[in-house]
């Protein structure tokens, strides 16, 4: 196997095109550092499982659908404890940030990484940081243990605050390094771990025996590489109940329309990334949504084929509709342009609501028609989403991805986000989370079943749709052999 590694990628070459993209560990910069026999051997709730160590060289394919002749492929390495640790238990003293928006779940990890550490490896030094990536030098410190945390998981939030940006990475490590820190869990979306691979560069320069290690936090579940996000799942399911608000408010009336606004933006820093998975698939779950829009299916309010034609249609048909409208979605449509928008701490573009914007031009439009009166409820149940515990779902996949976190810290990995790929926990370098954004893909089976749930309209462009048409009704030149009525049915079939 051919092994090659810088600042950024550590890649293992072998055979048959089976790449490894690993994860950093503490020995590539510090030699020789002492092992000692994992704790888990002796701890009775383990002494049941059988080849409960993972071995050294398992990785996780990134595609499990390959071609037979094909390669096979990038892997990630595998998550779990291995025989070896690099911290013995009483020289461990680790710390738990939050960063950036509110997401369910976050408490469950901030538990479960407490209760790993304690329970799995006998760890009782363990604080958490007050207020996100600023707190490590300007806020007070929790000290966390098992009984500080124990029922946090049925609060929604984060018991240790959070904030956006405005850090200071040489005073981060500073304070990492005065208070004899060795171990750093630090939970957050893809600007957080960005800022997780910058301390971690800052430490590996430094040479610090400290393991940096990131857990991936976004509700709009647009990180790649990972299976999904926690809080993602919980999300979905919350939102069922604001659509089901917009359903039972628009079949009560004559001409009933429920407009539900979701979630629906990548937080890039630079421009305005959007995506709309909260929206589909919670109207997929729903199945009373007549019509959903996200940000990578744009759509068109008049004429032919547009959005008001189709809501009078369904109107006409059903007596009422629902429409769940993601928060990015027709963006091009608002009159203010995106590059004068106004931006947050973190440099993510303040989007206008479009939901209100849009329920106020449905209104518009039809308040024109005499003989069509409509009756609108708007509904946002953004803040409800963010704000509630996780589910069962969730916990469970909070209390794997912050165990895995802890086994990977405890081995010695270090610059890795713990993460789920096709099933598996993974160790995930920094730079694969970071690279780019998920978006929903239309042409894509998913969004074909949406369309085909709904039989809503794709919304062609306006444009390509009279170009389509001029060339249809464009004359044709017959060809050898071919007569008019072959010409007539060629032109029908063009249209």
């Amino acid at each position: 196997m051919a092994v090659s590694s810088d600042s950024q990628m550590k890649i293992v070459n072998g055979d048959a095109g089976y790449v490894l993209e690993d994860v950093p560990h503490l020995t590539d910069y510090i030699p020789d550092l002492p092992t000692y026999p994992n704790p888990l051997r002796s701890n009775p709730a383990y002494s049941v499982v059988k080849q409960y160590f993972v071995h050294v060289d398992d990785t996780v394919p990134q595609k499990v659908v390959v071609h037979k002749d094909g390669p096979r492929g990038i892997h990630f390495r595998r998550a779990g404890p291995r025989q070896k640790v690099y911290f013995e238990s009483d020289e461990v003293h680790a710390c738990i940030v939050t960063c950036g928006g509110l997401c369910p779940g976050l408490n469950t990890v901030i538990r479960e990484i407490v209760c790993g550490l304690y329970n799995m490896y006998g760890v009782n030094k363990i604080l958490g940081i007050d207020g996100g990536y600023r707190g490590f030098y300007s806020k007070n410190t929790v000290t966390l243990t098992p009984k500080v945390v124990n029922d946090i998981h049925k609060r929604g939030g984060t018991i240790l605050g959070t904030s956006r940006g405005g850090y200071d990475t040489s005073k981060i490590v500073d304070s990492i390094e005065d208070r004899g820190i060795n171990q750093v869990y630090i939970i957050g979306g893809d600007g957080t771990q960005k800022g997780v691979a910058v301390i971690f560069e800052e430490i590996r320069r430094r040479g610090l025996k400290v393991a940096v290690l990131g857990i991936p936090k976004t509700i709009d579940n647009d990180i790649p590489v990972i299976d999904k996000s926690f809080g993602f799942d919980t999300a979905v399911e919350e939102a069922q109940r604001a659509i089901n608000a917009a359903h039972v408010e628009a079949e009560s009336i004559e001409n009933g329309i429920g407009v539900v606004k979701l979630m629906g933006r990548i937080r890039a820093l630079h421009g305005v990334l959007l995506a709309g998975f909260i929206a589909m698939y919670a109207t997929l779950a729903s199945r009373d949504v007549d019509c959903c829009l996200i940000p990578e299916s744009p759509f068109y309010l008049e004429g032919k084929g547009g959005l008001f034609e189709f809501i009078e249609k369904r109107l006409k048909e059903n007596g009422h509709m629902v429409i769940v409208i993601a928060e990015g979605a027709g963006q091009e449509l608002l009159s203010e342009s995106l590059e004068s928008m106004k931006q947050d701490a973190s440099g993510n573009k303040l989007l206008p609501d479009v939901g209100l914007w849009l329920s106020q031009r449905i209104k518009d439009h039809f308040s024109k028609q005499r003989n069509f009166a409509i009756n609108l409820k708007y509904i946002d149940p953004t803040y409800m989403i963010r704000a509630i515990p996780s589910n069962a779902s969730d916990n469970v996949y909070c209390t794997l991805l912050a165990q895995s976190a802890v086994h990977g810290a405890m081995a010695g990995y270090t610059g890795f986000t713990s993460g789920l790929v096709n099933g598996r926990q993974t160790y995930i370098p920094f730079h694969r989370i970071t690279e780019r954004q998920n978006k929903v893909v239309i042409t894509d089976r998913m969004w074909a079943r949406l369309l085909s749930s709904t039989n809503q309209p794709s919304f062609p462009n306006p444009k390509e749709l009279a170009e389509a048409k001029k060339e249809s009704e464009a004359p044709t030149q017959l060809l050898d052999g071919e007569n008019k009525e072959d010409q007539s049915v060629k032109k029908t079939f063009l249209a």
